[in-house]
């Protein structure tokens, strides 16, 4: 009778052991009648010296790695912040004189694009002086006559200071009190410069 083959490969052991001279002809011969699967030729290995009682296989270690660089992906600079509303006590404070107003900028009478340059250079100038709050006049515009309109800058203005170029000098604006202007101006508070 005849004994049943064990179908269970070896268990691997954590120790390298050493090959026999039969084992190395063995796999020298084998590996000569190897087809390779790619077509591309292979790069000449170094062939191994073989001792008279063994062939030592052992794997050197191999040397670590440098550590990768990490590549920096080109960003898009942070969009500003949102804006915020003026806190009630800021703006009872401006109202009443108690805070005073660094800087007042009228654009009555100016065309959009104008207005639109002449606001950017001037919140600019006061985000660059550390000012804390400016008063931006835009007037209330026509209310008399058959060609009544509300204003061209005083609708323009508060769309401005919400686009990016505005929002990197301006935390937040509100309507002014009665006293500055009332609806046709805009209390502004200014960004402070790093």
């Amino acid at each position: 009778m005849k004994r049943p083959r064990n179908l269970d490969p070896p268990p691997m052991s954590r120790r390298k052991r050493a090959l026999s001279r039969e084992e190395v002809e063995l796999w020298e011969s084998v590996a000569k009648q190897a087809k390779p699967l790619r077509k591309r030729p292979r790069s000449p290995k170094a062939s191994a010296e073989v001792t008279e009682e063994f062939l030592l296989v052992s794997k050197l270690p191999s040397a670590p790695k440098p550590p990768a660089t990490p590549r920096k992906i080109p960003t898009a600079p942070p969009a500003p912040p949102p804006l915020a509303p003026l806190g009630r006590r800021e703006r009872s404070q401006l109202s009443r004189g108690r805070k005073e107003i660094d800087a007042r900028l009228d654009l009555h009478g100016m065309t959009q694009t104008k207005a639109h340059r002449v606001l950017l250079n001037f919140l600019h100038h006061a985000h660059e002086n550390g000012m804390a709050f400016v008063l931006i006049i835009t007037g209330k515009g026509r209310t008399v006559g058959p060609e009544s309109e509300r204003g061209v800058l005083r609708r323009q203005v508060p769309h401005w200071l919400g686009l990016p170029e505005f929002r990197s000098f301006v935390i937040g604006f509100e309507e002014a009190h009665i006293g500055h202007g009332g609806e046709g101006a805009l209390y502004v508070r200014v960004r402070r410069a790093r």
